[in-house]
C-alpha cells in the first residue's frame, strides 16, 4: 500500500492503465534500445534510438507530481508556479475538493510512516499515474527517474492509437498475467468508460459483462470472488 486515501482510485482504472502502458512499451521498444529525454520548456518527453537519432517517439508530457526521498513528500505539479500549465494536474485537485479527498488537495503529501525506499516510491509513481488516468481520461504514464531517488509522473499525450476492444482482446493475456485487480468487475467497468466502449452486463447477478466498439465485442465472466474467469470474443474483420 502507498498511499491510502489515493488506492481506490488507481485500482478502479487499473485494467485501462495496464492495457495504456503495454501499448506505451511496445511503442518504445519498437526503438530498440533507447533513452528518454524530458523538455520541460517544450512540454514534451522523447524517447530516441540509440543507434538512429531520427527515430523518435515524442509526447507531449504534464507533470502531475513529484515523489522524493529527501523531503519525504510527494508535491502536486499543481502547487509548482510553472508545473501545471495546462491544468491537467488541477483536475485532481478538483475531484479531490468535490470529494472530499484532502490528499489531492494538500500541495505536499509526507510518506506514511516507514514508507520511502525505492521500491515503495516507484510503486507510489504507479499508484498516483493510476489516479490521474482515472480522474483525466489521459494515457497513458511515465514514471521517470529524475535523480537522488526522486520519481517525476507525468501524463502523456502520446501518438498511440486509441484502445479498441480488438486490441485489448490481444493484449489482455499477456497484461492480465502481471495485473493486480482488487476489484475486477470494477475495472472492466472503468475499462469501459476510460476507453468509450458499450458495456453491458450479462445478467442481474453480474456474474459476465460484455463490452464493445466498432472492432467487436469481449464477454468477461467472473467467478464467485468476482475474479476474470474467462473472455469470449467476437472480432468483426479490421479494413
Amino acid at each position: 500500500m502507498t498511499f491510502a486515501a489515493l488506492q481506490p482510485l488507481a485500482d478502479r482504472a487499473a485494467l485501462f492503465v495496464a492495457l495504456r502502458q503495454d501499448a506505451l512499451s511496445a511503442a518504445a521498444d519498437a526503438l530498440g534500445e533507447h533513452r528518454w529525454d524530458a523538455d520541460m520548456a517544450a512540454g514534451t518527453l522523447t524517447f530516441t534510438a540509440n543507434d538512429d537519432p531520427s527515430r523518435q517517439l515524442v509526447a507531449r508530457a504534464h507533470l502531475i507530481a513529484t515523489i522524493a526521498p529527501g523531503p519525504r513528500s510527494l508535491l502536486w505539479a499543481w502547487a509548482h508556479p510553472n508545473g501545471d500549465p495546462q491544468g491537467v494536474a488541477g483536475q485532481l485537485h478538483a475531484y479531490g475538493s468535490e470529494h472530499g479527498i484532502a490528499e489531492l488537495t494538500t500541495s505536499e503529501v509526507p510518506f506514511p510512516e516507514g514508507a520511502g525506499d525505492e521500491e515503495w516510491i516507484a510503486q507510489a509513481a504507479h499508484t498516483v499515474g493510476g489516479v490521474a488516468v482515472e480522474l483525466t481520461g489521459r494515457s497513458p504514464y511515465y514514471s521517470a527517474p529524475v535523480g537522488n531517488g526522486t520519481r517525476a509522473v507525468f501524463l502523456l499525450d502520446a501518438p498511440l492509437a486509441p484502445l479498441t476492444v480488438a486490441d485489448a482482446v490481444v493484449a489482455l493475456p499477456r497484461v492480465l498475467s502481471g495485473a493486480d485487480l482488487p476489484d475486477a468487475r470494477t475495472a472492466v467497468w472503468d475499462l469501459a468508460r476510460l476507453a468509450g466502449w458499450t458495456l453491458t452486463w450479462t445478467d442481474d447477478a453480474f456474474t459476465g459483462a460484455s463490452v464493445s466498439d466498432a472492432s467487436g465485442t469481449a464477454t468477461f465472466r467472473f467467478d464467485e470472488q468476482a475474479r476474470i474467469s474467462g473472455i469470449e470474443s467476437t472480432l468483426r474483420p479490421q479494413a
